[in-house]
């Protein structure tokens, strides 16, 4: 089993740190979400560059937003949740069969050492393939051929699971069996299907 970590064993989310800085101003705070610190900047950390680099250009470029720019960095663990427990009993119940656990993330190497202090079953697994640590980030094709030689997977008998679509398809592009994850009952029941629960 290989899972994906954020949206599917934890939950993340900027609105956690963003929403008190803008007076409950939805609007405001989605167009800041979507244009100022948008998924594609924050993809760039993920793939190993680092916070005060990347937080340095933001601000260049959005001068106004200084400020609010730099709390991606400074407020960073504000924005992690907790776990998703449904998911966290699955991967116990699968930890319990002795099926291989291996994780690949997109999470910066900046921060994942706040994930592993607060999360511990991220032991659990025999190995995480962090994006920021290797210099890639999902869906490039190239870290999930990183994740098969260094965890010695089996494409056609390893079982991904991602939230993210297109990471889902660029797994099964590469012979995983990859699941879409959308909620842990849903997931329950795709293993049981694949017999792997």
């Amino acid at each position: 089993m290989l899972f994906d970590l954020g949206g599917v064993l934890i939950d993340w989310n900027p609105r956690y740190l963003y929403r008190a800085h803008f007076a409950d101003d939805e609007t405001a705070m989605e167009h800041f979400l979507a244009h100022v610190c948008a998924g594609e900047w924050n993809h760039e950390i993920d793939a190993g560059k680092p916070f005060a680099d990347a937080v340095a250009e933001r601000q260049r470029q959005f001068p106004a937003h200084a400020e609010l720019i730099s709390l991606w960095h400074t407020g960073w663990e504000t924005m992690l949740g907790e776990a998703i427990a449904e998911s966290v009993a699955i991967l116990a119940e699968l930890k319990a069969r002795g099926t291989r656990l291996y994780a690949l993330t997109n999470w910066s190497f900046e921060t994942f050492p706040v994930a592993r202090r607060r999360f511990e079953f991220l032991t659990w697994f025999q190995d995480i393939v962090i994006s920021g640590e290797v210099k890639l980030a999902k869906p490039d094709p190239r870290i999930f051929e990183l994740a098969r030689t260094r965890c010695q997977l089996n494409p056609a008998t390893t079982v991904y699971i991602d939230d993210a679509p297109r990471n889902v398809e660029a797994a099964r592009n590469l012979g995983f069996q990859a699941l879409h994850f959308k909620e842990p009952a849903a997931l329950r029941s795709e293993l049981a299907a694949l017999k792997v629960l």
